[in-house]
């Protein structure tokens, strides 16, 4: 296993505010400490600007909690994020999503899904892989999502990407 390139924070580090937060987090989901909030908390108010923003995006986003987790588990697969992959499965099987749906996820748009769920499923994949969305995908995610809908889909597979590559970059340790 490759070592951190920024080891997770000490109380010092993160200072008081940043460190309560992470060990309340990390309490919460029974893990001795997550690396992606005392990684990110070492940067100061800008981890809780992100944190905000992150919030924002999920679980208060524009799509529903099924909708966002598939959204996020398909963006960590195409990016090989096995720490985004660990949280999100987590969390998506308390928004309805089981092992096999994760398989199908994992699958992409042409595993059976409903037209909704391929249309944002190959929004997803087109964000990732082309940095765009093709003219005839959006038109059939216009028949399924609102206006805000729609962009809080590209900015929540925009975040997740993002993420996908500061994890990535920064060598961020799963949490076992």
């Amino acid at each position: 296993m490759t070592e951190p390139r920024i080891a997770p924070g000490t109380l010092r580090q993160l200072g008081p505010i940043n460190w309560a937060f992470c060990r309340l987090a990390s309490r919460t989901l029974g893990l001795p400490d997550m690396h992606i909030f005392s990684t990110l908390g070492r940067t100061g108010g800008l981890f809780r600007g992100w944190l905000y923003y992150s919030a924002r995006l999920m679980p208060f986003g524009t799509l529903s909690r099924r909708d966002t987790e598939m959204v996020i588990l398909r963006t960590a697969h195409l990016r090989d994020s096995a720490y985004e992959m660990d949280h999100h499965i987590r969390l998506g099987r308390r928004a309805g999503i089981d092992a096999a749906m994760v398989e199908r996820i994992v699958a992409g748009p042409d595993a059976g899904w409903s037209a909704r769920d391929t249309a944002i499923l190959r929004a997803v994949d087109e964000l990732v892989t082309d940095r765009d969305i093709t003219d005839l995908t959006w038109r059939t995610i216009t028949e399924h999502l609102s206006e805000r809908q729609q962009i809080g889909l590209v900015m929540l597979v925009g975040q997740y990407d993002s993420l996908a590559t500061t994890l990535g970059t920064l060598r961020v340790q799963r949490d076992r």
